[in-house]
């Protein structure tokens, strides 16, 4: 079977902008779209090398950016993902994210100037390992901010992501979609297995027991979050190597999209003697 294209890897995993979305009818296998999980490999490490490629060109242009944001529950791959989809990249006009419990100094400031601050600049890639969802998901479901306040946060947090498109800088959103069962394995392993202990927090599984109101603060943010200028995409992660090999076609393709050229240095080929 042909690897599959761009445009049908985002259909198959895209929250439609306006349409209605119903987050436990989505696929967690991603065999789908990729029946062969050979052939996802060969389609990740083709598009990781292209990425690279493509991100130099980026970088040397200098003009936009773009954002990766990965938001799932714990055990879905977040960083796994980041180490898989950019396997092939350069520390070079790369930024990495991890966003923890907001130190005093972000909570004496409001919710988005930590996020802000953060975005990448011009001619990078940056990704965000969690990000400003958390300020209608966790803080929704622990119950850490008045409802109130939480309801006003999704047209912010649209507006915030319009700003930064119309800025330069494209958004890409992936929610890591594991099913219930499959992060009860990944959570024993790491309780198991003497490399993965320093990744266990008891604090996941108290939220293993909120799941359902995970659930829904999830679907409810990917409704109402899910924009043109910035929609999301579901990624079935049940299979580490499916769920990198979406994203990357993704990610690839938001490149591709943005026609990037190489920067005219100035001068021609060859107008240097070096002898």
């Amino acid at each position: 079977m042909a690897i599959p294209t761009i445009a049908a890897v985002r259909k198959a995993v895209i929250a439609a902008p306006g349409k209605a979305f119903d987050l436990p009818a989505c696929d967690t296998t991603g065999r789908d779209v990729f029946p062969d999980k050979a052939e996802a490999e060969t389609s990740l490490k083709k598009d990781a090398a292209v990425i690279n490629e493509m991100k130099d060109m980026l970088y040397a242009e200098g003009r936009r950016a773009l954002l990766v944001i990965l938001q799932g529950m714990d055990t879905s791959g977040k960083s796994g993902t980041i180490k898989a989809v950019f396997s092939e990249t350069t520390p070079l006009g790369m930024e990495v994210k991890a966003f923890k419990a907001p130190s005093s100094e972000e909570l004496a400031r409001d919710y988005l100037w930590r996020v802000h601050n953060a975005v990448p600049r011009r001619g990078h890639v940056g990704i965000f390992d969690r990000s400003h969802y958390e300020d209608v998901l966790v803080v929704r479901v622990r119950g850490f901010a008045p409802l109130e306040e939480v309801e006003q946060r999704y047209d912010q947090i649209n507006a915030f992501e319009k700003h930064l498109s119309e800025n330069g800088t494209t958004v890409l959103k992936f929610m890591l979609n594991v099913g219930f069962e499959e992060q009860g394995i990944r959570l024993k392993e790491r309780v198991t297995e003497a490399h993965k202990l320093w990744k266990f927090n008891p604090l996941d599984l108290e939220d293993r027991e909120r799941w359902s109101d995970y659930m829904n603060a999830y679907e409810l943010a990917i409704r109402r979050c899910s924009t043109r200028a910035a929609p999301w995409y579901v990624i079935p992660s049940d299979s580490r190597t499916r769920r990198s090999a979406l994203i990357a076609r993704i990610v690839r393709g938001a490149l591709e999209g943005m026609d990037l050229k190489w920067k005219d240095p100035g001068f021609k080929p060859g107008s240097y003697d070096f002898s």
